[in-house]
């Protein structure tokens, strides 16, 4: 599926903005690209690992939360740091808004139970959530 997300955004066949993360394979070291959908709230930028055992999470955990995050054609070097359950359950409880195509597919995939904040939110500590800083 990213895959195609990224031949689309390439061909410029999607109809909006799709931030694109790179990141170094954990054991290749090959640049990985994975499309991502950004949240904000408070002026702080977070993404989701809507499936836990994504590669693209591990890759990251793996540099350190080191990567690079291309948003409208620019590339921003960015570190992701994770949150704890406590402070990842609020943002989830709001991804049902900021997402509910994601959701649906991570209710789909098993995942979570419901597109509910509630049902978001108890996935607090399964999903990892990632705080996005600008890397100096």
């Amino acid at each position: 599926m990213n895959d195609g997300l990224l031949a689309q955004q390439e061909a410029g066949e999607l109809e909006f903005e799709l931030p694109v993360l790179t990141v170094p394979g954990r054991r290749s070291g090959t640049p990985r690209r994975t499309p991502l959908t950004v949240g904000e709230r408070d002026g702080q930028r977070f993404v989701v690992g809507g499936f836990p055992a994504a590669d693209w999470i591990r890759n990251v955990r793996a540099a350190g939360g080191r990567a690079v995050l291309r948003t409208g054609g620019v590339d921003e070097p960015v570190r992701l740091v994770e949150l704890d359950a406590a402070a990842a359950a609020p943002l989830l409880r709001e991804w049902p808004s900021v997402t509910p195509q994601g959701v649906e597919m991570m209710r789909d995939a098993g995942v979570v139970t419901d597109t509910t904040p509630d049902a978001l939110a108890a996935a607090a500590g399964i999903c990892p959530v990632f705080r996005v800083e600008r890397d100096a």
